[in-house]
This record gives structure tokens, C-alpha cells and sequence, in this order.
């Protein structure tokens, strides 16, 4: 392809992605295909000749679009948001057409340096301590990875590198039962096993009990276990619950452990200043994430993630081998050493950009929208006799259910809701996802996509009643 080729189509791409942003609303928010119906389109073996980018582009729209999830719906209030912006979008454009693989400083210090001060940015913006030290995660799972194996090679002196597991006593990691599966997934990873992994209960607030911490902990060093590291979260998945930081860190203290907090989806709350009540304690956390691609208006894949002593980080990942050494070493950052992938792409651009185009000033209004519309709903859903709310609202996340005539907890109801939410994601206008609360059926809606405005709620909020009336007749 030509460069003369290349604008060309170029253009007609971006026209087509500027319709597309302007008219998303206009499609289902789930795909509507059935399992194998996308596959179907496409041949069984590769083409032996290359054909037309037209021809491609006819049925990327044909074949590809109609088995896409519109997750910049307005009306999409599925798991947590992974919410875009144009500024991104020309970003991660820019990003491709230079195709740099960003490991080392020498390799593209641009990206090295613009990553260190946009993550500082993010630090003033979201009111963390100093002392902290940024670098961009693919995703919140890699960081509580990256903290997992900091905490379990702090814990061994290093030797669980050097030496593996076999040389050392059970190690343990604490977390409550309301933490992402990351946790549990990571764990497992890094060879502790799954039931090395202690799943804490919680309050009435869906807060993990610091007494019931503190005993387990206690309990587990009198087995001669070593713990290693408390997973504290700061919006956790299902109901959005948030751990008392501060008692967590004073046990952390006590007894020596790591303490990593994951914050992925609530943690850009924290540019508003009313939000900051959650941080209280967090000068304890050895590290931290959130998600700039979940609530900031940043595409996918950008985590950010802050450690208190980056060398402890870089000394349990690090591996030198004759070709990443650079006359530089030392004098720079190599951000290969903060992660586990060794390739890096230059995720600093799109936040560079959408920080700027924006300002701290527009994210911070973008978000308090968000939750304002969810208090909204909240009001909207308390004064409906047949739905009540199971849990209490966390920022712009509830947990609601159906219950007509107050119908007796059981199976039923479970039934009757599953039915409910599998009714309203089939019909396409809104899209919403399942949840358990204290072991019952429930139903979550997440606020949080870059245009979603009023209307677009109370639309949501209109199918629901819409089909649970029809689903009662």
C-alpha cells in the first residue's frame, strides 16, 4: 500500500469512526448474534492473494460490526465502564502509525519520560501521598501480580527467585470475599496456591472486618505460615465495596506484610476532592492501581500503578541479559523492569493527550456526573414497590432487584431476576449485568461511559420496568 493509498483509505476510515461515534446509540448495546453466527462470515482458510482494502473494510462493516458490544453505548451499564474519548482514539492512532516497542529509555525516550510525568499528573490529580512512583500496568491484574511477587520475594529475602518455593514455609495472602478473582487468579499464578489464599469476611457494609484480618493473621503465624501481603480494594467488583484502609495498614505495620491496594474502578473518584474520605490510611499501601481505561476516559489497555519503593519492584522482575544493556543503564528508567512483559507499548500518549484535552477540571466534571446520575437512579429505584436496592450505592454503582408483591426470598426470586436481566440484555436496548449479594440474585448497574447523559438512565431505567411489567403478565 502506497502512502497516497494510505491516506486515502485513512480518511474513509476515520469518517467512518467519526459516524460511528456520533451515532453508537443507534445500535443494540450487546451483540445480537448467536455463538458460531460471526464465524460463520469468515473462511475457512487464509486468502492466497491479497484483496482490496475496500472489499475488507465492506465486510469489517458487514461481518464484524453486527458481532460488536458497544461499549461506548451511552446506554451500556455492564461491569465497569471502559469508557473512551476522541482525544484517546487519535492517540492510539498516532501510537500504531509509529509502532514503537517501548522496553528500554534508549528505545523510545519519549515514552519513558512522558510516562513518568503524566503518571506524577495522575498522582497530583487524585490527591496520593509523595514518595509514590508511577508506571503504566496493562491492566489491574498484572499490577496485583507485579505487588504479589514483590511482596512474596521481600518475604523470602529474594530466595523464592533464586531458590523457588520448595525451600520456603507456606506463604499466605489475605483479601476479603468481595475482591476481584484477579486476586485468587494471581495467587495461583505465582505458586502459593489457591488455599494459601485467605478470604476474609466482611461488614454490613461490604467492608473487610480488620478484627477477623487480624485473627487469621495471628492464627496462620502460630501455624508457622509467613504472611506476605493483604490485598485491600477500594471499589471491589460487585457491589463496589471499600475496605477501611487505615485499620488495614496499622495490621500491615504490625506484622511486616505488604500491603497492595486495588482500586481499579474507584480509584479516578479520587480527582474529586469529596471523594477522598477513601483514602484515609492509604500512606500505608507498599502499592496501589486504578484504571485510567475503566472511569477516565482512556482507551484500553492503560493501568496505572504506583509503588512505594520501586527498587524492590525492579530487584524481583529484573532480568539482564547481554542485549537490553544500554550505556544509559542506570541513569534512566528501563520501564521493562516495572512489569512482567518485557515489550511495552507507549500507553502514555493517550493520557497525555486526554489529560490535556480535557483538564483536570473537565474529568473532574465528567465523573461527579456520573455520580449524581446514579443517586438519581438510586431515588428512581427506592420509590418503585415492586424493586428494592441490595446493597448500599458505591459512587455510580447499585445493586437492585426485582421483587413484586414482596415475594418470599428463594429460588424463585433468583429465577424470576435472572429471567429478568436475561430479557432485558436479549432486547437490546441496554445492556446490564448479574451479580450475588449475601448469596442472592441481584441485578448491577454501572454508570460511567464518557456521554452517557440523564436521558439516557431513565431510558435505562424505563426498559427495566417495561419488561419485568411484561414478564409478570
Amino acid at each position: 500500500m502506497s502512502p497516497e493509498e494510505f491516506r486515502r483509505h485513512a480518511h474513509s476510515f476515520v469518517d467512518w469512526m467519526a459516524d460511528y461515534m456520533e451515532s453508537v446509540e443507534q445500535y443494540p448495546v450487546r451483540a445480537q448474534t448467536a455463538p458460531g453466527e460471526v464465524a460463520a462470515t469468515l473462511p475457512d482458510a487464509p486468502p492466497e492473494d491479497g484483496e482490496a482494502m475496500e472489499r475488507i473494510f465492506e465486510d469489517f462493516k458487514a461481518d464484524v460490526v453486527p458481532g460488536i458490544t458497544h461499549w461506548q453505548h451511552p446506554r451500556f451499564f455492564a461491569y465497569f465502564p471502559a469508557n473512551s474519548s476522541p482525544p484517546s482514539v487519535l492517540a492510539e492512532m498516532l501510537t500504531a502509525t509509529l509502532g514503537a516497542q517501548c522496553m528500554l529509555w534508549q528505545t523510545s525516550p519519549a515514552a519513558t519520560e512522558m510516562e513518568t510525568r503524566v503518571l506524577d499528573w495522575l498522582r497530583q490529580m487524585t490527591g496520593l501521598p509523595g514518595g509514590l512512583t508511577g508506571v503504566i500496568q496493562d491492566s489491574a491484574s498484572g499490577a496485583i501480580l507485579c505487588a504479589l511477587l514483590t511482596a512474596r520475594e521481600r518475604a523470602t529475602d529474594w530466595q523464592a527467585n533464586e531458590k523457588g518455593l520448595a525451600t520456603q514455609p507456606l506463604l499466605t495472602v489475605y483479601t476479603s470475599n468481595q475482591t476481584h478473582s484477579a486476586t485468587e487468579k494471581n495467587v495461583k499464578i505465582i505458586g502459593l496456591g489457591r488455599e494459601n489464599l485467605r478470604s476474609i469476611d466482611v461488614d454490613e457494609n461490604f467492608s473487610l472486618r480488620p478484627d477477623l484480618l487480624e485473627a487469621q493473621i495471628e492464627a496462620d503465624i502460630a501455624a508457622g505460615c509467613v504472611p506476605i501481603c493483604v490485598v485491600a480494594s477500594i471499589g471491589a467488583t460487585g457491589v463496589g465495596a471499600i475496605d477501611p484502609l487505615r485499620a488495614i495498614g496499622e495490621i500491615c505495620e504490625r506484622h511486616g506484610i505488604f500491603l497492595h491496594v486495588d482500586a481499579a474502578w474507584a480509584g479516578t473518584a479520587w480527582i474529586l476532592p469529596e471523594q477522598r474520605w477513601m483514602l484515609d490510611g492509604i500512606e500505608y499501601a507498599d502499592s496501589l492501581v486504578f484504571n485510567p481505561h475503566k472511569w477516565m476516559l482512556t482507551n484500553f489497555d492503560c493501568s496505572a500503578h504506583f509503588v512505594k519503593d520501586p527498587d524492590a519492584l525492579v530487584r524481583t522482575l529484573s532480568i539482564l541479559p547481554e542485549f537490553l544493556k544500554s550505556r544509559e543503564q542506570g541513569q534512566v528508567i528501563d520501564y521493562r523492569d516495572w512489569s512482567v512483559p518485557l515489550g511495552r507499548r507507549f500507553r502514555a500518549l493517550k493520557l497525555w493527550m486526554v489529560i490535556r484535552s480535557y483538564g483536570a477540571s473537565g474529568l473532574r466534571e465528567i465523573v461527579r456526573r456520573h455520580i449524581e446520575l446514579a443517586a438519581e437512579l438510586e431515588g428512581w429505584i427506592s420509590t418503585e414497590p415492586d424493586f428494592e436496592i441490595v446493597a448500599p450505592r458505591s459512587l455510580a454503582l447499585i445493586n437492585f432487584r426485582y421483587r413484586p408483591d414482596r415475594m418470599a426470598e428463594g429460588e424463585e426470586l433468583d429465577r424470576l431476576n435472572a429471567t429478568l436481566l436475561q430479557r432485558i440484555n436479549d432486547d437490546g436496548r441496554i445492556y446490564l449485568t448479574q451479580n450475588r449479594v449475601r448469596g442472592r440474585a441481584a441485578i448491577r448497574f454501572s454508570i460511567g461511559q464518557t456521554n452517557t447523559e440523564r436521558r439516557h438512565v431513565a431510558e435505562g431505567w424505563d426498559v427495566v420496568k417495561e419488561i419485568a411489567r411484561n414478564l409478570r403478565c
